[in-house]
């Protein structure tokens, strides 16, 4: 092996332009507790665009396709500046290469997905913004978050998994849905279209937000009725609102909500600033939840079900590695359903 690799390098906060190509990328070593993961497949998600337009800075009050400026301090999740030159890649199917002293040495060839959530200490890391992600060749975790897979899905669906697959596991546990009716606004994204996924496996009546030409894809995924974004959700018709939206509708969606009902949140691409009137959440003993951390039995359970048979890819086109910058703006002219995947270790 030789000591450095190719790979797709954020260089700041702003367009397209801040990531560049490079084939002279230091191959990381991993420490005591780590182990080095050749990289196969990795996908595109919001939060990898997110982060290189610095939408997370508290600077920012609109939506995700509407930053004009940020600010570098705040800019990544965990509103620290980002350290750069930075690989994202929030996702990462591959299998372990190298392994630290203090791991068995019998994990080298492991297939795994490693978690995006990462617990430091007291912090929460996500792959791709506190730590290098799967947009080279190899990286580094610890072993710990390196999850053995053994699935008949190719590297390409498995990449979709550890970021939109577990956000919406995250907020459907965080929400404790059960067999009852839920509203999952953005469903045709990745996130929205895993939650689908999730709340239809777990017996919940699901109603998704999704434009019209899309309906009949998120259906396929499991959705028992669609609205349109511009729709009124009918008043108190749903236990459990799973937003990715937040932006002008919120008012509206949360009025969906039956007495009791819970609200959980894991993204907000229509804009972070909402209109909230405070009566509603006390007067109807609402439930609110932001969903980030992930425990640990999140990514195992998704690998079991996975395994079971219990869900289906939703990959719905692939880009090689060098073609990233296409690949993000496919993603955010927003025509797909499901997930758009991207080949490591075909596309260098």
């Amino acid at each position: 092996m030789t000591n450095v690799m190719a790979g797709m390098v954020l260089t700041g906060h702003g367009g397209p332009d801040m990531l560049e190509w490079r084939d002279d990328i230091a191959i990381p070593t991993p420490k005591p507790d780590e182990v080095l993961i050749e990289v196969a497949a990795s996908s595109v998600n919001n939060t990898d665009i997110n982060t290189r337009i610095g939408w997370y800075s508290q600077t920012v009050r609109g939506a995700t396709d509407a930053v004009s400026e940020t600010s570098d301090a705040d800019a990544s999740w965990s509103g620290t500046p980002l350290g750069l030159p930075r690989v994202q890649g929030a996702d990462v199917c591959g299998r372990i290469s190298q392994v630290g002293r203090d791991v068995d040495p019998n994990r080298v060839g492991e297939r795994v997905l490693l978690r995006t959530m990462q617990t430091h200490g007291g912090a929460v890391w996500t792959m791709g913004s506190e730590c290098d992600g799967g947009f080279a060749q190899f990286c580094v975790a610890r072993a710990h978050d390196a999850l053995v897979v053994d699935s008949r899905w190719s590297d390409l669906e498995l990449a979709t998994l550890p970021c939109a697959y577990s956000t919406a596991e995250g907020m459907l546990q965080r929400a404790s849905l059960k067999t009852e009716r839920v509203l999952i606004t953005g469903a045709s994204g990745g996130v929205g279209a895993a939650a689908v996924q999730l709340a239809k496996m777990r017996g919940a009546h699901v109603t998704a937000v999704t434009t019209p030409c899309k309906a009949d894809a998120v259906r396929e995924l499991g959705a028992d009725a669609t609205l349109t974004r511009d729709e009124i959700p009918p008043r108190g018709a749903f236990d459990v609102l799973v937003d990715l939206v937040a932006g002008p509708s919120f008012p509206n969606m949360l009025d969906g909500l039956a007495d009791f009902g819970r609200y959980v949140c894991s993204g907000a691409i229509a804009g972070p600033i909402v209109e909230l009137d405070v009566r509603k959440l006390y007067l109807r003993d609402l439930s609110f939840f932001g969903s980030t951390f992930q425990p640990d039995n999140i990514m195992p359970d998704l690998i079991s079900y996975v395994e079971a048979g219990r869900l289906r890819p939703a990959v719905t086109t692939t880009f090689p590695l060098r073609d990233l910058k296409a690949a993000q703006a496919a993603f955010a002219a927003k025509t797909h359903v499901g997930k758009i995947a991207i080949d490591v270790a075909g596309g260098i």
